[in-house]
């Protein structure tokens, strides 16, 4: 049975109290969990996020520096919050220098554009809500930070060891419908656009901020590397800043977190 939350957040908590069998999720978000003691595993990459992570601001201001003192709204704990702080590191700030706002994604995106904070982190579709605020724009995105918001299958590690046959099948499935998908573009956008509560002109146009992994690119990601394209070496580096910016009190294991084994088995 397939699930959607409106609410990301209730997502990654029903995966780590085992009230889900798996679920979609970043790589920061999973680390998160694990630091918590949640034993889960990932089996998949879907995506990177290349774009639709945004960090939108009002007008007149027009940089992340510039953001000092100001409230952000946003999702706290989760994959947003995380590309905040990078973009305030990155800008030579730290989360102490704004105000965050805790807020579900969709009322954050809503809060800002009734104006009642002055900026938003924040994913498609949702960033398109925090668009509508006039003069608004994005000062920072995901693809100002390659590799650091890959999504995932995962699984809690569990059902992995009990249930290695409904796993694959799960895996296959994806790379069928990313097939289905390649083959009826218009009706996959249309289909994904309504679920979404947005015109398939604005699903569209999210297209370019998130890169569909394939299988080959899949195999390259779960090998060991020494840069931000390979798992393991970017969950090392989220790993340690979850830590260094308080999003998690230990850092987290990477031992039996990723399991290629899956896609390694996917047949064409």
């Amino acid at each position: 049975m397939l699930k959607y939350f409106d609410n990301y957040l209730d997502s990654l908590t029903a995966l780590s109290t085992g009230n889900l069998s798996a679920n979609s999720q970043t790589l920061n978000d999973t680390l998160i969990s694990v630091s918590g003691g949640s034993k889960q595993t990932i089996v998949l990459v879907n995506d990177n996020s290349t774009g639709n992570d945004q960090i939108i601001a009002a007008p007149g201001i027009d940089s992340v520096a510039a953001l000092k003192g100001r409230t952000i709204a946003v999702e706290a704990g989760t994959v947003d919050h995380f590309l905040i702080l990078l973009a305030l590191q990155k800008a030579g700030l730290s989360g102490s220098d704004v105000t965050i706002k805790a807020l579900p994604t969709a009322d954050a995106a809503a809060a800002f554009k009734s104006g009642s904070v002055d900026a938003v982190g924040a994913f498609a579709p949702f960033t398109t809500t925090a668009l509508e605020r006039g003069g608004s724009k994005a000062i920072a995105s995901s693809k100002d930070f390659p590799g650091a918001i890959p999504d995932h299958l995962v699984f809690g590690a569990d059902f992995v060891a009990k249930h290695p046959k409904e796993v694959q099948a799960v895996v296959q499935t994806w790379f069928d419908t990313l097939t289905w998908i390649a083959a009826n573009k218009d009706k996959a956008v249309a289909i994904m656009a309504k679920k979404a509560g947005v015109s398939a002109a604005d699903y569209a146009s999210y297209d370019a901020g998130t890169t569909i992994f394939s299988r080959e690119q899949n195999l390259a990601a779960f090998a060991t590397g020494t840069d931000s394209t390979h798992l393991d070496y970017e969950g090392g580096l989220i790993a340690q800043f979850l830590v260094d910016s308080g999003l998690a009190q230990a850092k987290p294991s990477l031992d039996g977190l990723l399991e290629p084994k899956f896609v390694q088995a996917v047949t064409s």
